[in-house]
């Protein structure tokens, strides 16, 4: 049986700082994409722009015959970009202005969401609108930097959720909850009616380079995780050497609990 491929890909926007890097940048791109790049107000959110949209193009390249500049994509009624035409990859990227990632697997959807870890007390003041009363519940339990580390990674694992569905933020926030408990670590639970199944999906969190960072995938897709590392988006990728991510939930019967 052929290995199943999964791959988070890393990008920096800052590097396009250095000479000659966004020019290299924004030769990958299409037409419209420059338009859209030249049309923003400030020079970091061109960076973010620039910076992700060279990380997905390098990153299916390396995977297909396809350069990186010949790359075309197509987006859903919620805007969740896809290769245009099919590939046979799925993929899900998460921008922020200091990294941005690429998840990538040969064989099923995939969602990814990062945040810088400075971001905790901003998400603190968003909790009562985007976290369920299960949540809620959980997070008002802890004090600190517990609490704020956790309203963090509730809120990268609810939006790589959502970004995996393809749905985005047209799903409701308070209708699925990440549970923490010592068995099975964390586990998703959904509210009746959001048609989906719990025990269909693995996920974990990670952090890098002052982010925390949440990945979702199918079960089908396999854990067997690896990691690139593309510095000023120019030259050979990296590949990371690092302890396997644990993978929630634990158990196989934890996910049938949800």
């Amino acid at each position: 049986m052929d290995k199943k491929m999964l791959e988070l890909w890393y990008a920096y926007p800052d590097d396009l700082l250095k000479d000659g890097v966004a020019e290299g940048c924004a030769a990958l791109l299409s037409d419209d994409e420059r338009v859209r790049a030249g049309a923003f107000r400030f020079e970091r959110d061109r960076r973010e722009f620039l910076a992700t949209r060279a990380l997905v193009r390098t990153a299916l390249s390396s995977h297909r015959a396809t350069p990186p500049e010949g790359w075309r994509f197509s987006h859903s009624e919620f805007g969740k970009p896809s290769a245009d035409p099919d590939c046979g990859l799925h993929f899900n990227l998460g921008n922020s202005h200091t990294l941005v990632v690429c998840l990538i697997s040969d064989v099923s959807a995939v969602g990814v969401d990062v945040e810088p870890l400075g971001h905790m007390e901003q998400i603190a003041e968003l909790a009562p609108s985007v976290f369920s009363s299960l949540e809620l519940a959980q997070l008002d339990a802890l004090q600190g930097g517990e609490k704020l580390s956790r309203g963090l990674s509730l809120w990268t694992l609810k939006e790589s959720y959502i970004k995996a569905r393809g749905m985005g933020l047209s799903m409701p926030l308070k209708r699925f909850s990440f549970l923490f408990g010592e068995d099975c670590g964390i586990r998703l639970e959904l509210d009746p009616g959001m048609d989906d199944h719990a025990e269909r999906w693995r996920f974990c969190l990670l952090d890098h380079a002052g982010h925390r960072i949440a990945l979702m995938v199918d079960q089908v897709a396999g854990s067997d995780l690896q990691i690139w590392d593309l510095r000023h988006l120019a030259a050979s990728p990296a590949r990371l050497s690092s302890e396997e991510p644990e993978w929630f939930p634990r158990t196989a019967q934890c996910a049938l609990e949800c």
